[in-house]
């Protein structure tokens, strides 16, 4: 398989016709025809058929369809580190935990990218699961997040901050003000970001401990999302106490008092034991420094979008 035949085969799924796929990649109908029927002698599927109401794709054409988005990406990535690398600009590559990457990931990329003008950044969040492997694969330089199952000699693990979550309700919820109990807590609707989804993570080791059942926890694409409908007291949130600091101030959240309402976490960094000189190893270095910690806890108000690269998100159920 080429490049030229992949982005071929991509832009017909994407388009949905060989002719309109011709068109946007500025070839011959002919061109592109000869792609894909390249493409289907060398994987043995057809990949699609013609219809009455357009393409129709085989499962073997589906899969080779998500394959193809992930290989042409993967080719402009190298492309541009490449062009990168030869003007001497530097890239660390950070693979976050969900809660870390959208809670505090901006202040301290914004502050840590200030002191290097030839550093691009590219942030990816991934299950801590997946940490290890990420790492060896070289596909990312760091980890940062909760301290990952997997330890090993070939990696090194350092924390460097502990946290507070804590259950927070809407002003009109049932529950505001009041002492609760585990009871209590296991049958209200738990509003949660895509970290409970992590087994590792210490939203899901309070939802553990408080044997809180499935079917009471609704998982958003992001915190925020879930503080936002415990605002409107459409359940019970978890959030890290600095992160909810302005809204329990002006009470638009507040705090629930009682066994099992908060958890503490720590973050931690984790890069191949083989790290030398590097801009992993400087972040390593300068997670930890006072003027860090303040970036992180604070925040610095910056989009996500003012990187360069722009940040990659990554979701899971």
């Amino acid at each position: 398989m080429t490049p030229t035949q992949l982005r071929a085969f991509s832009a017909v799924v994407r388009l949905g016709s060989v002719t309109r796929a011709a068109d946007e990649l500025r070839v011959s109908e002919a061109a592109v025809s000869l792609h894909i029927a390249k493409l289907r002698r060398e994987l043995g599927d057809r990949l699609f058929v013609r219809t009455s109401t357009g393409l129709a794709f085989t499962p073997g054409g589906l899969r080779l369809a998500s394959r193809a988005a992930e290989l042409i990406g993967l080719q402009d990535r190298t492309v541009f580190e490449v062009r990168q690398a030869a003007a001497n600009q530097r890239l660390l590559r950070i693979a976050a935990s969900s809660m870390f990457a959208e809670q505090v990931a901006p202040g301290l990329i914004d502050l840590f990218t200030a002191r290097a003008k030839d550093l691009d950044v590219e942030l990816s969040v991934q299950s801590p699961s997946r940490f290890a492997t990420a790492l060896r694969n070289r596909e990312v330089d760091v980890a940062i997040g909760p301290q990952p199952a997997e330890q090993s000699d070939a990696l090194v693990c350092r924390p460097f901050l502990r946290y507070r979550m804590i259950a927070v309700v809407g002003p009109e919820h049932p529950l505001a003000g009041r002492t609760v109990d585990a009871g209590q807590l296991r049958a209200q609707t738990w509003l949660l970001g895509p970290s409970a989804a992590n087994d590792v993570s210490a939203v899901s080791q309070l939802l553990l401990r408080l044997h809180v059942p499935e079917e009471h926890q609704q998982i958003f694409q992001s915190h925020a999302a879930a503080v936002d409908q415990a605002k409107r007291s459409k359940g019970v949130a978890v959030a890290p106490a600095f992160a909810v600091t302005a809204d329990l101030a002006s009470k638009a959240l507040l705090p629930l008092a009682g066994p099992g309402t908060s958890v503490d976490g720590v973050w931690h960094t984790v890069v191949l034991a083989d790290t030398g000189p590097s801009p992993a190893a400087e972040l390593v270095r300068f997670i930890g420094t006072p003027r860090a910690i303040q970036a992180m806890m604070r925040g610095s108000g910056v989009n996500i979008g003012r990187f360069r690269p722009s940040i990659h998100i990554t979701l899971w159920s």
